[in-house]
Parts: structure tokens; sequence; C-alpha cells
């Protein structure tokens, strides 16, 4: 069931997508050689804790094969595409760091993953790859309105990402948020335009283009979370939060100003 959200219900969640989008610009300003990202999961753990948020994805249940996910970030380097786990290996010039938050703030959740470059120095077809998937979700959220179809956002992101020579993960899907960190509608990021479900007013999703420089087939890792290319080359993860509303699509993930 599709939950539509009341404008006071969406200021709430403005509230929640605000503190993500903080905690990933902390992480942004953290991004650096040598710094490792349990060192940056820390810090967000403690800003998230002085709003007096929880962490979303800390404890979170998933595969049945997998323990609770341990922290509040997914940080997934390079060839990880989602669900890496932060640890202590320091990070490297020219590496990728897709980071993606949740948090629960008075029972509202927000949600949003950037893509960031370690250093100054990356190959260009990494760079592209990172310009590409931004630019997917980017481009993508002026469709977000009143009557148009759900596939149509999908085939945005799809033919935008192909355009560039890149691929869509398909294995992998945005969703509805509000009350629950994950609700209906599942949000692809592939599809045919113009059929089946109609976007309205009051629905909030996530919309995030997971963009693999190869193949878009994953597997996952046997700590069964970590999810990586088939090929083991490089993946980004752009993600908002976005409202649809009378006055058109609202972010409320937006980075700090």
């Amino acid at each position: 069931m599709i939950r539509l959200k009341t404008p006071a219900e969406i200021e709430e969640m403005a509230r929640s997508g605000a503190l993500v989008a903080e905690c990933l610009w902390l992480a942004r300003e953290m991004v650096k050689p040598g710094v490792t990202t349990a060192e940056i999961n820390a810090a967000v753990e403690r800003l998230i804790e002085k709003a007096g948020a929880r962490a979303a994805f800390k404890g979170f249940l998933g595969p049945e094969s997998a323990p609770p996910f341990p922290t509040a970030c997914c940080m997934s380097l390079d060839k990880q595409v989602v669900h890496g786990i932060p640890n202590a290996t320091p990070l490297k010039e020219g590496q990728i760091l897709s980071v993606d938050i949740g948090v629960e703030l008075n029972g509202w959740y927000g949600d949003a993953a950037r893509t960031f470059i370690v250093g100054k120095k990356v190959e260009p077809g990494i760079q592209e790859l990172v310009e590409t998937t931004r630019g997917a979700l980017e481009n993508v959220i002026e469709f977000i309105r009143i009557g148009e179809f759900l596939s149509t956002i999908g085939y945005k992101i799809q033919t935008f990402v192909e355009a560039h020579g890149f691929s869509v993960v398909r294995e992998l899907v945005g969703h509805g948020i509000g009350r629950d960190l994950h609700e209906a509608p599942q949000v692809p990021n592939f599809g045919n335009p113009g059929h089946g479900l109609r976007l309205r007013e009051g629905m909030v999703i996530a919309v995030e283009p997971m963009v693999n420089l190869g193949v878009a087939e994953v597997v996952v890792l046997r700590d069964g979370w970590t999810v990586v290319t088939a090929d083991g080359k490089p993946s980004a993860h752009f993600e908002h939060t976005i409202a649809v509303t009378s006055n058109g699509p609202r972010v409320l993930t937006l980075d700090p100003n």
C-alpha cells in the first residue's frame, strides 16, 4: 500500500532529509587519502546522536544469512555498488567512495547517497561515471510530478546512463519512504515509459540510480551485505528523497547551503 503524506508530514520529512544531507556533507569534508571509512562513520554517528535522531541502517535486518547491519553509513568503495561496511583501511588517492545514509527523526525517515572522489587524481572514465550518475538523478527530478508515470522515471534514468556508455544496476531499486525506511512503491532505474502507476500528490520516493562502469550484473559478497559489480569495475550511486507536491517535485535531501 502506498502511503500518501500530508503537507505537514512532508515538512517533518524535510527535517529528516536535512539531517541526512548534513551527514553527507560531513562525510564529503572528511573524504581524503589516509582517512578511514570507520572514522567517517564514527563522526556521522556522533552527528546523528547529537541531533536526537536514530541511524536508520544501524541494526537493520537484511538477508537471513547476514547479521544486522553494523553501522550508520553504507560505505562502498570502487567495485562495491552498495551496502559496503566501514572499516579501518585508509582511503587511497583516486578511489571513489559511495556513502549512503538514512536517519529516523521524530518517527520520519530520510535517505540519500553521494559518490565522492578520494583526492584530486582519478581516471577520466571514473570521473565521467560519477558525473553521469549524478546527472541521471538530477535530470530526472523535473519529471517527478503529479500524473507522471513511475515507469517514465526509470526510463529517463536508463536512457541517460546508457547514452553515456554505462550500465544501470537492475537487481536494486529505489523505494517509497515515510514512517518506514522502505515503503511502496519500488522505484526502478530502468523500464519502458508511459505505463503502470502514476505519481500522486503526497507520494515520497527515494530515487537512487546505481551505475556501473562495466556490466550491469552484480553479486553479493559472503558477508551477506556488500554488493559488488560482477566484473570488478567501479560503480557509483546517488540518491535523493523527493516529495511529489502540488508545486512540483520537492527534494528533501539537498546539500546544506
